[in-house]
């Protein structure tokens, strides 16, 4: 199942972006309409977990085909381990710089909490809140397609060298 979610967020076919986007979106469009209480949601969504848990052992040998696993899935499976352990690395890493701020520099610290919470609050009061979330999640579900891909490295290159034109041109009016 890794293997196939890997490569459906890497958009090994185009059409998955649009799979992506549309699931996320039918996904959230029924729980605004079933508008659920918080623990219902909760009870049921961990319910769906346990049943996937115990259904995909049980029906992805008869899907796939238990005797069809390469050497090749065995090291793209390696290498999306050791990706998800250095990404959760990263994310402790940033974790303890964050607090490692907040006793070295609770000034600093208490600055980036704060506006990072008033942008977050912004941005949700000028959406409607699952709007914002149906986006944010399909934002973070094509990520890793746009980084394959190459559009994240496109466009901050296009952003890098925008900015050094205005730089550049802010040094020109200030001579």
């Amino acid at each position: 199942m890794v293997l196939v979610e890997t490569k459906v967020v890497r958009w090994e076919k185009p059409w998955f972006p649009g799979a992506l986007i549309g699931v996320t979106t039918v996904l959230f469009m029924l729980i605004t309409t079933w508008t659920p209480l918080v623990l219902t949601g909760l009870s049921c969504t961990v319910m769906l977990l346990c049943l996937a848990d115990y259904l995909v052992p049980t029906l992805a040998p008869r899907i796939f085909g238990s005797n069809k696993w390469t050497t090749e899935q065995q090291q793209r499976f390696h290498e999306i381990c050791g990706n998800l352990v250095k990404t959760q690395r990263r994310v402790l890493g940033w974790w303890k710089r964050l607090f490692t701020l907040k006793e070295e520099k609770p000034k600093a610290y208490f600055a980036l909490v704060i506006s990072s919470l008033l942008a977050m609050a912004f941005v949700g009061q000028q959406f409607v809140t699952f709007a914002t979330l149906t986006a944010s999640v399909s934002f973070l579900l094509l990520l890793p397609g746009m980084n394959q891909h190459g559009v994240i490295t496109k466009y901050t290159a296009m952003a890098k060298r925008e900015i050094n034109k205005l730089l550049k041109q802010k040094e020109k009016k200030t001579e």
